[in-house]
């Protein structure tokens, strides 16, 4: 939302009613897809011995039924945040991607085949919460889609998919046993390390990239200092518990890198 807002800022088009509203949406989502997660790997039997936060479903301080209420509640008020913007800017090619953003939030680990179990997962973070998220918010507020948007949604999407990748690194041994086949299953320990380190790797060379346009954009890069325990945790070989500040660091250094992105764009 912050990058795309900005994008949008750089050609003298923004719109902080419309960004405001796309954080809603964007925020919804993300707290819908949570228990929606938490839902579905619950009553799968995948989420009793996890090494990270307590689950609501998996290990038993909440009804399922009530975790899944409040996934779709949230899925909801996405989809009345997100009528919101489409309306006032008259982008209705966004309401068909909306849908099938709340759709693949739901089928990411729900459903009789979720594509969370096949690997997949961090191909939808990317599209939805980086391509997507960015673009749509550009686009309703610009009518247009820039160069340095994409540059900028590449960069949230890879970071985001970072995010991702730390956590599922974190539940390899966990997600073996329980016959979850994430990417970082598929991949194994090496291989996810060197996709974490890839993805982090992207959204630098998008940000510099963006200097070609906007001089100061590669200002944004000091946001990744925020990494830097994170980076440690993942080339080190951390497990387990260990893994936790990789996820946490990397969720704040998307943070930092988007608001210090922001001002050498929309200046």
């Amino acid at each position: 939302m912050i990058v795309g807002t900005a994008a949008a800022a750089a050609i003298g088009e923004s719109d902080l009613a419309l960004a405001v509203l796309a954080l809603v949406v964007a925020l919804s989502l993300q707290i819908g897809v949570n228990y929606a997660n938490d839902y579905s790997d619950g009553i799968r039997g995948t989420d009793e011995e996890r090494v990270g936060p307590v689950r609501l479903v998996g290990q038993r301080p909440a009804d399922p039924e009530n975790v899944k209420l409040m996934a779709f509640a949230f899925f909801g008020c996405g989809a009345l945040a997100g009528l919101a913007p489409v309306a006032l800017a008259q982008t209705w090619v966004l309401i068909p991607l909306g849908a099938l953003a709340i759709l693949a939030a739901w089928r990411y680990t729900g459903g009789d085949n979720p594509y969370g179990y096949r690997g997949l997962g961090e191909i939808y973070v990317f599209v939805f919460f980086g391509l997507m998220a960015t673009l749509g918010t550009q686009y309703t507020q610009a009518h247009e889609i820039t160069v340095v948007g994409v540059l900028g949604a590449v960069a949230a999407g890879s970071l985001s998919s970072a995010i991702l990748v730390a956590n599922t690194l974190r539940d390899i041994p966990t997600d073996i046993e329980s016959g979850k086949r994430t990417l970082a299953v598929r991949l194994g320990d090496d291989g996810t390390r060197v996709l974490y380190l890839a993805l982090v790797g992207v959204a630098a060379v998008c940000t510099l990239a963006m200097a070609l346009w906007h001089v100061f954009a590669p200002v944004a890069l000091l946001g990744f200092l925020v990494l830097l325990p994170g980076i440690r945790a993942i080339t080190g070989g951390a497990t387990g518990r260990a893994l936790v500040p990789a996820i946490g660091t990397t969720g704040l250094a998307l943070l930092a890198w988007s608001v210090l992105l922001a001002y050498p764009l929309a200046r």
